[in-house]
């Protein structure tokens, strides 16, 4: 493959990480993007460099519209363009609705799916001078069926797939594809601090009857940014064991 650069947000831990990973071993030139974790992230890098790939690590507070445009920016400088967007870095803050305060709900939405448009905006002005591209937004099952204890996160991550929907429409006379991974329960550090109560219960609504890995959702997102997936846009694509049908 001719050297294609990817970017990864929220890439220093968890399904970012294993998303990197994963584009790195189909030879893409990885840049992990991390908001505060750098030892985390320049740790990916490091792991990838060392498998004999190309990466590095770079910092953005993808909620801050200007700071992802200077981001961008440089990307481009420095690589000449950008082949595949991966829109993972979001954060929770749950809390039932009728308790959740104003900063706890803009706090997710800003991260989840403002920070989403931001990156999707600045790059697809590259993407649509290049005629071809991949972008990939990381939803939720949470976005697909709502959640209790997540009006944030769940309008945020619903959002992301009428964003998704939305560009894919108009980017794809260019040849830009534009899809969504909704992962279901999958074992990172944001289901681990969950109680066992909790987890035994979320399984009990998983066909497959187990949590998934953060690799399994990093192959569906390698498989969005091959050429395989070059007439698959718009589309929402569950890896949840069967959750949310």
């Amino acid at each position: 493959m001719a050297e294609k650069t990817a970017i990864v947000t929220g890439a220093s831990r968890g399904i970012g990480r294993a998303i990197a990973l994963e584009l790195a071993g189909k030879g893409y030139k990885v840049i992990l993007n991390y908001c505060g974790s750098k030892v985390r992230a320049e740790q990916a890098a490091e792991e990838i460099c060392a498998a004999g790939g190309q990466a590095k690590a770079v910092q953005c507070d993808v909620s801050d519209y200007i700071a992802c445009e200077t981001f961008i920016s440089n990307i481009i400088k420095e690589e000449g363009r950008i082949d595949v967007l991966v829109n993972n870095a979001g954060i929770t803050r749950d809390g039932l609705l009728m308790k959740m305060s104003e900063e706890d709900f803009d706090a997710v939405i800003n991260t989840n799916l403002k920070g989403c448009f931001h990156c999707m905006r600045f790059v697809s002005r590259q993407m649509l001078k290049q005629r071809s591209g991949r972008i990939i937004n990381l939803s939720s099952v949470s976005g697909v069926a709502g959640n209790a204890g997540q009006a944030n996160y769940a309008a945020s991550k619903a959002g992301v797939i009428g964003l998704t929907k939305t560009a894919a429409k108009e980017l794809a006379s260019r040849g830009i594809t534009v899809n969504a991974i909704a992962p279901g329960f999958i074992n990172t550090e944001m289901t681990e601090v969950l109680s066992d109560a909790v987890k035994e219960g979320a399984r009990g609504q998983i066909p497959l009857g187990h949590f998934g890995r953060p690799e399994d959702v990093a192959k569906a997102a390698a498989f969005l940014a091959s050429e395989d997936a070059a007439y698959i846009t718009g589309q929402v694509i569950h890896v949840d064991g069967g959750m949310v049908m």
